[in-house]
């Protein structure tokens, strides 16, 4: 009897790059695409799920079926419902990327009855921080959504991204999360990038962000999970010091090119959606092919193409550093290297 190993592969998917809001530290650059239509979706959807299937067959693991629907804000997108019910009707776990503003009661309850299992709504910190980075008004709208899905049975996670400007705002982060019965309180670095490039000088020095992790992982949430999908953050966790939350998920080294995809609205696939290197589009490419024949992914897999620190990293295999950080920060310098050291590392190697 054979036994089949469980296989976590994400699929990110933009359906939109239109927003209600716009942030500073955003990673899009404006620019308004051609978005797929219904039809495609519906189309490369049976491909994705042929994708896992097939490999479900030949390597013995079973892919599980999430696909993390997002945008710009993909409540803007007017058949927004007929596609998640087409998804779901396909058997897909089904996530949801927001910002939370659009979230009305009937939209709460539309996620609710299509089975959608989460919802990540972007909260930066105490009211005068969260609207200074997205605009007056953003704060309340956002925790007005977030209610809304509570109050609708759909799990939420808060998730703030950390810079110098909110690096302070963990605490009111963990006392807002409470508060609110959120499920789980996430985080994740700034990436310099899109709109947010403006705001490289607002980026961790790493020594702030070792001390900023310690103090996440040291916190005692109440009613709720600390997560993070920050490479770095799951190395600090391989060696727990005493005292840290027991709670705390982290989701392990960097996904591009080794555990996930990113499609963009007009059906461009890049490695994350905030590492801007395109290597195709499913308007033209099978998806299954350029996971196995890409050059980029390809490089992404190879530590020998790996410069500085992570080069040299006993703990790479495990890590990577985070990709987006690292291509972000080096084509800020002028170098534009997606295989450059990550700049915020404080792990010893």
């Amino acid at each position: 009897m054979s036994i089949k190993q469980a296989c976590n592969f994400f699929v990110q998917w933009h359906l939109t790059e239109r927003c209600n809001l716009n942030c500073r530290h955003c990673y899009q650059t404006g620019r308004m695409p051609d978005e797929l239509s219904l039809p495609e979706i519906t189309e490369v959807a049976d491909e994705i799920s042929d994708m896992f299937a097939s490999w479900t067959e030949i390597y013995g693991v079973d892919i599980s079926p999430g696909l993390t629907l997002t945008g710009g804000e993909p409540f803007l997108r007017a058949d927004f419902r007929d596609v998640l019910m087409m998804l779901r009707d396909r058997g897909f776990d089904l996530f949801v990327l927001s910002n939370g503003a659009l979230i009305t009661e009937e939209q709460a309850e539309m996620l609710a009855d299509n089975g959608v299992k989460g919802v990540q709504v972007s909260i930066e910190g105490t009211e005068t921080v969260h609207d200074g980075l997205r605009g007056k008004g953003s704060f309340t709208s956002a925790l007005r959504g977030v209610r809304n899905l509570i109050n609708s049975g759909v799990k939420v996670t808060l998730n703030i991204t950390l810079s110098e400007i909110n690096a302070g705002c963990i605490d009111d982060m963990a006392a807002l999360s409470s508060s609110l019965g959120a499920h789980c309180l996430g985080f994740s670095r700034l990436v310099p990038s899109g709109r947010g490039e403006q705001m490289l000088g607002q980026m961790l020095e790493k020594k702030n962000v070792a001390g900023l992790y310690k103090k996440i992982f040291a916190m005692k949430p109440e009613g709720f999970e600390i997560v993070t999908g920050d490479p770095v953050a799951s190395q600090m966790l391989s060696a727990p010091a005493e005292g840290w939350a027991s709670s705390v998920v982290a989701s392990g080294g960097c996904a591009a090119g080794v555990s996930g995809l990113t499609l963009l609205a007009d059906g461009t696939v890049v490695p994350c959606r905030r590492l801007p290197v395109p290597i195709g589009n499913v308007r033209k490419d099978s998806l299954r092919e350029l996971w196995a024949v890409s050059d980029v992914l390809e490089a992404l897999r190879d530590r020998s193409g790996y410069k500085g620190k992570c080069g040299a990293c006993s703990r790479w295999a495990n890590c990577r550093g985070c990709r987006a950080i690292a291509y972000a920060y080096s084509n800020a310098k002028g170098a534009g290297d997606f295989l450059a050291e990550d700049p915020q590392c404080f792990i010893d190697i």
